[in-house]
């Protein structure tokens, strides 16, 4: 993909203590929080544009 989009509460590693290398590509998207409260923004914020 060109871009991918990123959701997750943080950055922290989870259980296993490996940290995720999606967060250091250059095409991916991050997006910090609650993934269904952030993703209910980005939809909404979307739709509002037209």
């Amino acid at each position: 993909a060109e871009n991918i989009l990123v959701c997750n509460l943080d950055e922290r590693p989870g259980y296993s203590g490996v940290e995720n290398p999606l967060y250091k590509e250059k095409h991916a998207i991050l997006l910090w929080g609650d993934a269904k409260e952030t993703l209910d923004r980005l939809i909404k914020g979307l739709s509002d544009r037209g």
